[in-house]
């Protein structure tokens, strides 16, 4: 499906490398532009008309009990109406600094019960804050052997190791709860590192994602090599190797508790769904199109039936896996020759559909841009996405 499209990895462009300041500027101010103008919106004249409002404020619960009883004769509400009854749950604090560094921040990722965010950065350092003591530094970790940058971090079950990864085919593990602040790979600490090349690999590869298992005993990754590989932590060694996709994956997680099921996205544009259980593990049980380029990041709900993916085509989905196809129907949409490392998305491909879209719904308003940026559900599996973007 993306035979045409352009994708990228591995590195900064020459452009980004020439003018990065500049880069997303007016994509920002746009984006910025449209914020403030949904906070200050008003409902529609004919909304205010119907409710004999004036001037005065309008609840939200009147403003659906009028669209639901057509009172406008509209019949649906207006972007006006919509932005106005948004309004009051759009962020309107912050952000505010947490840390200051040198270089550039990649990644980040806060852990389950919400008490620690993990940052990545650049010049390969990560760096452990603790949210419930004010953004101390729980943890200030030295990388070894990065190449670039650090990919992807994943946190512990049981939040006692952190593994991170590099566009390389080796992972470290790092204990970040001992007592030691710094830590400086096989200095101060041991970065135990696990190898997920093959003796027969022509050349070497970067990982782009990483996911401990429910039960903390599995790693899995996905990488540019096409492929998923699942590292035995007990046994020390690769025992699964899945040719997922036709290009890299960028993203990989545990569908449940059990560790029997995985979705897997990629730059080909495709999600797809493994079974362990499976005779064939070589072959997905299932695979859902609907988006129109690469997947950055795919987050579980746990439940072993819905899932998200952010994509570069500038949305989320929700997907349900119980809707899979066990195969996809050709289509190739039309190919815009674009690096989201340093340029804007063409407006023309922006509101552009998939003709056999199977998610459930898609989300707009966001960018994913200059990194594979990151979305999840809110904790406790309420009904929200929550969208991870560090710059």
């Amino acid at each position: 499906m993306c035979s045409k499209r352009k994708t990228c990895h591995g590195g900064p462009s020459q452009q980004e490398q020439d003018s990065p300041a500049v880069a997303n500027e007016v994509f920002v101010i746009d984006e910025e532009v449209s914020h403030l103008t949904r906070l200050k919106s008003e409902p529609s004249e004919r909304t205010r008309a119907c409710l004999h409002a004036g001037k005065s404020h309008i609840s939200t619960f009147k403003l659906l009990s009028s669209r639901e009883s057509n009172r406008s004769g509209f019949g649906r509400f207006s972007s006006a109406d919509c932005s106005y009854a948004l309004r009051k749950h759009l962020p309107v604090r912050g952000p505010w600094c947490v840390d200051n560094m040198d270089c550039a921040a990649y990644i980040s990722q806060f852990s389950s019960d919400g008490s620690l965010l993990i940052a990545g950065f650049r010049g390969g350092r990560i760096r452990i804050y603790n949210a419930d003591k004010k953004w101390k530094i729980h943890k200030d970790i030295t990388c070894k052997s990065l190449r670039w940058t650090v990919s992807d971090i994943a946190l512990s079950p049981d939040q006692q190791y952190l593994a991170y990864s590099s566009l390389s085919p080796t992972v470290h593990i790092v204990n970040v709860q001992n007592a030691l602040k710094q830590s400086h790979a096989n200095s101060t600490d041991i970065h135990e590192g696990l190898n997920f090349s093959a003796a027969d690999d022509e050349s070497s590869f970067g990982i782009f994602s990483i996911k401990f298992s429910k039960d903390g005993r599995e790693i899995a990754v996905g990488n540019s090599n096409e492929s998923i590989c699942i590292y035995d932590l007990g046994a020390n060694k690769v025992t699964e190797r899945i040719q997922a996709h036709v290009a890299d994956v960028n993203a990989v997680t545990f569908a449940d508790e059990s560790s029997d099921v995985l979705y897997s996205g990629s730059d080909d544009s495709l999600c797809k769904v493994w079974d362990r259980r499976c005779h064939k593990r070589t072959k997905p049980v299932g695979v859902l199109a609907g988006h129109l380029d690469g997947v950055t990041f795919i987050d579980s709900r746990g439940d072993g039936h819905y899932f998200i993916s952010n994509c570069k085509d500038q949305t989320i989905k929700l997907w349900d896996i119980r809707k899979l196809s066990s195969a996809t129907k050709d289509c190739t949409p039309k190919a815009y020759e674009w690096d989201y490392r340093w340029m804007t998305y063409p407006s023309e491909a922006r509101f552009l559909k998939h003709p056999y879209d199977q998610s459930l719904a898609t989300f707009r308003g966001h960018s994913v841009l200059r990194t594979l940026i990151r979305c999840h559900f809110s904790p406790m599996h309420r009904s929200e996405v929550h969208i991870h973007r560090i710059q």
